[in-house]
């Protein structure tokens, strides 16, 4: 075959002119893009890693904006609460300065006041917000967590920050955590507030009301004839004339009755070592501390941190006939007694009994018109009537659960806060509820809510006594009378409120029937479950309800048997420490008791429940340290977070440098891979030149 000019102009210029032409074009692009490949194309390994690299750049980027909008949260979260801290602190300051007993009315008044302006403080820090997102709402950043009541309206959700996959942090502060939280390294401790004076020191002589002392408190070392006085001059150390009625609760949720017979010459502190033993303290062990404060007030300390199920009632008698009036079984036979021992001293006791004197310890009300004897509702402990304010009956006594100390809720059975130990041990059948009082129409009822297992025909109530039985139906399919240890708060409550707004069913047997009382007694009246876990009934449509209600365990006030299985509104101790916080409600019962004037709880004065200002001291400690704690959390909370900004800049730029040395261009090595084309260009033309030069020649 014949080679033409033409076919070596193709095997030297064309392909090789191409090539390099396109290589050329590689080189020049990769400098000026800086990138070592345009496409997926030229380099399928390159730009899968590219493209991995660039979805960890973005993730890195969303963490960082993740994070940095956390902590501003978490940053004036900190901020907001160290205000809290140093207005805590101006607070105990005035509360130290209202106790030191020498301030006139005028200066306590003047604490007062600025105490109320630090409450409305506290409140408008509790509100503080960041572009009109509330910080303490929990999730519902759009609510405004504390009312002006100070009540929490926010939920207890967590709001998170990503800072990677599978990686979150918390950058939010709950007020349910911050006002309502639980601290499980603090003992309850609750106290008496009737103030014991030495009886004996008043009365010397106890046959003649006109020879006087003084007054001096009741002390460990007095006798327990100091303390409940007598009526001759005779020292009793044979007889145990003195009887104590003490129910409680200990530690762990179990009630008890305790019956306590103590002589004339035994001691206060062998009183206080009898107590401790009814909650279950031993010779090798104490579970709880029984002691007497400065002012002969019983004061209980839990020493099982993180409960708050302990609580106290006690009342004393004595018959100085020397009959047996003061030792009875049911505590209704004491109402005929004498609270008043100044009116048996002087002979102007009206009581049908006016040998039997009744001392109560606990006083949850203010005492009887004067002249009046005892009323059974100050000697009971749990018979008493729910408080009322306007159209609202409360009740005092939180609902919480056996195992733990969470409140209860609607959703809750009966059964996981009863005291299973009680009764028919380990279930609610057989336990008979009483509710008594007078409905929303003024017409008075007494109920009995008969708790039933479904093997004895499922539990029921009755306003006769018994004889008319309104079955309780569950919402199961077929309905039938709700199982005892079944039953759950709302359909206890719905009851309750069938009965308080006079709703009654019309027939017995009828699931329809009980629906529709059920249904109607909705549009009079909402029983309900408060945030504490006590129970409450408001009447709809009125401001003030003439409705009352009193809810207890048939057995109440019955020595003789077991004691109640549940309760529900206590004439009990007062709180002074407890494992779960109410802020406000704690703040305002700190600045009552200085509107009051009381250093010590103190039942003669206008509020009979007050704490008194010493016990704000110790009540305002325990909630610095949860502030504190708070504080401490929401610090670790913006550490973490700024450490993440840190993590997630440090990646970023790692990534970034891996992805340079994936796709950017080598500069150096593109250059002199340029300057090689260059010359393999030139060398090319150069070649083709003197070839297209021989074959002219060749030609001529």
């Amino acid at each position: 075959m014949r080679i033409t000019s033409s076919m070596y102009y193709e095997s030297l210029y064309g392909q090789s002119n191409s090539k390099i032409s396109n290589q050329l074009f590689d080189v020049n692009k990769q400098i000026a893009s800086g990138l070592s490949i345009q496409y997926a194309k030229d380099d399928i390994a390159t730009f899968t890693e590219t493209m991995r690299l660039d979805n960890e750049l973005a993730a890195l980027s969303e963490a960082k904006k993740s994070a940095e909008s956390g902590y501003k949260i978490s940053n004036q979260t900190d901020i907001i609460l160290n205000d809290f801290e140093d207005t805590m602190n101006r607070m105990r300051t005035l509360l130290v300065q209202a106790s030191n007993g020498t301030n006139s009315d005028t200066s306590l008044d003047a604490i007062a006041t600025e105490l109320r302006g630090i409450e409305d403080h506290f409140i408008t820090l509790a509100n503080s917000s960041i572009n009109g997102k509330y910080l303490f709402s929990g999730s519902a950043i759009d609510v405004k967590p504390i009312s002006d009541d100070g009540d929490y309206l926010g939920n207890d959700g967590v709001m998170n920050a990503f800072l990677g996959t599978g990686v979150q942090q918390q950058y939010n502060l709950a007020g349910s955590d911050l006002f309502l939280g639980e601290e499980v390294l603090v003992k309850r401790e609750v106290t008496s507030n009737v103030v014991n004076n030495s009886l004996t020191a008043e009365y010397p002589d106890f046959t003649d009301p006109n020879v006087t002392g003084g007054n001096v408190l009741i002390s460990t070392q007095s006798t327990i004839r100091d303390l409940m006085g007598d009526t001759d001059n005779n020292i009793d150390t044979v007889n145990a004339k003195h009887q104590f009625y003490l129910r409680g609760t200990q530690s762990n949720g179990t009630a008890f009755n305790e019956k306590i017979s103590m002589r004339d010459d035994e001691s206060v502190a062998e009183l206080l070592n009898r107590i401790g033993q009814a909650y279950g303290n031993t010779p090798d062990l104490d579970v709880v501390n029984v002691t007497m404060n400065d002012y002969g007030q019983i004061v209980v300390q839990d020493k099982i941190a993180g409960s708050s199920k302990l609580d106290f009632h006690m009342i004393g008698a004595v018959d100085y006939s020397g009959g047996g009036a003061a030792n009875v079984t049911s505590l209704d036979d004491l109402d005929v007694g004498e609270k008043n021992f100044d009116r048996i001293m002087n002979g102007t006791s009206v009581a049908a009994n006016q040998d039997l004197y009744v001392k109560e310890f606990v006083v949850s009300s203010l005492p009887p018109a004067d002249g009046a004897a005892t009323n059974i509702e100050a000697i009971v402990y749990d018979r008493t009537k729910f408080s009322e304010n306007g159209s609202i009956l409360s009740s005092t006594t939180p609902q919480i659960l056996r195992d733990g100390n969470a409140f209860a809720t609607p959703s809750t059975k009966l059964s996981e806060v009863a005291d299973l130990s009680q009764g028919t041990a380990g279930t609610l059948d057989g336990t008979q509820f009483t509710m008594s009082g007078i409905d929303i129409n003024g017409k008075p009822y007494t109920a009995q809510i008969d708790m039933k297992s479904t093997a004895n025909g499922g539990s029921t109530f009755s306003l006769d006594g018994g004889i008319t039985n309104y079955e309780i139906y569950n919402v199961a399919t077929p309905r039938g009378a709700v199982d005892a240890d079944e039953m759950t708060y709302q359909q206890y409550m719905d009851t309750m409120n069938m009965i308080v707004t006079g709703n009654i069913p019309a027939s017995t047997g009828s699931d329809v029937d009980f629906d529709k009382a059920v249904y109607a007694s909705n549009f009079s009246g909402g029983t309900y479950l408060t945030r504490e876990g006590k129970i409450e009934f408001q009447e709809i449509g009125v401001s003030d309800t003439q409705a009352s209600i009193a809810l207890y365990d048939s057995n109440s006030g019955d020595f003789s048997k077991d004691p109640s299985v549940m309760t529900f509104n206590t004439n009990n101790a007062l709180t002074v420490r407890d494992p779960k916080t109410d802020f406000f409600k704690t703040i305002d019962e700190m600045i009552t008791a200085v509107e009051n004037h009381s250093l010590y709880p103190d039942s003669t004065g206008n509020n009979v429940r007050s704490i008194g200002i010493e016990n704000s001291i110790t009540m305002m400690d325990d909630l610095q340290d949860h502030v504190f704690r708070s504080h401490s959390l929401v610090g670790a909370q913006s550490n973490s977070l700024t450490k993440a900004i840190e993590r997630t800049e440090l990646l970023e730029i790692s990534t970034i440098t891996l992805r340079s040395t994936v796709v950017d261009t080598d500069l150096a090595k593109a250059s002199l891979e340029l300057t090689q084309l260059q010359l393999s260009y030139e060398a090319m033309l150069s070649t083709v030149g003197k070839v297209s030069k021989l074959s002219l020649v060749n030609y001529l």
